[in-house]
């Protein structure tokens, strides 16, 4: 008995995991993977950096029997885009409701919230040379107490990583 050979190209990830990620989506925040991964398209470029769909929040149905209503999308947005994802508005529902195929969004709430969840990284500060380490450890020669001059130099190298070396 032979083992079937698989054949085919490799499939990405995302391919794979939507079937598993994207019904939680739906079900937890009434929002789907073919959302959250077309947003860049969605928004542009610049917005999208500073956005992120959060939810489709959908009015509630009393019965079976009322018709459907479209929903409300809710965005998290950095403070400072906030103004132009409010301008921009209209266009992000006609993208939004034409990537899902139906009238699904009607309005967005803009929800105020950082959306880059790691801060921006300082660079490594630049270590000093020799002379400067010489010079450091001169100027704080005279403290007696050891833990003050470590604190001392502690600053005192901090303030001339931040200089510009000439």
């Amino acid at each position: 008995m032979a083992a079937e050979k698989r054949g085919g190209n490799p499939r990405p990830l995302g391919d794979l995991v939507g079937g598993v990620v994207d019904p939680l989506l739906r079900k937890r925040a009434g929002i789907s993977l073919m959302l959250l991964q077309s947003w860049e398209e969605i928004a542009g470029p610049r917005l999208a950096a500073v956005t992120r769909p959060e939810k489709i929040a959908w009015p509630r149905r009393l019965s079976e029997d009322e018709p459907f209503r479209a929903g409300q999308l809710v965005v998290a947005c950095e403070a400072v885009a906030a103004m132009r994802l409010q301008h921009e508005a209209g266009e992000v529902i006609g993208r939004v409701n034409a990537l899902l195929g139906f009238e699904a969004v009607e309005r967005v709430r803009i929800l105020q919230k950082p959306v880059n969840s790691t801060p921006p990284r300082r660079p490594a500060p630049r270590r000093l040379s020799a002379d400067e380490e010489a010079s450091l450890h001169r100027r704080t020669e005279g403290v007696d107490d050891a833990g003050l001059r470590e604190a001392l130099e502690a600053l005192g190298r901090s303030v001339l990583a931040e200089k510009k070396v000439r």
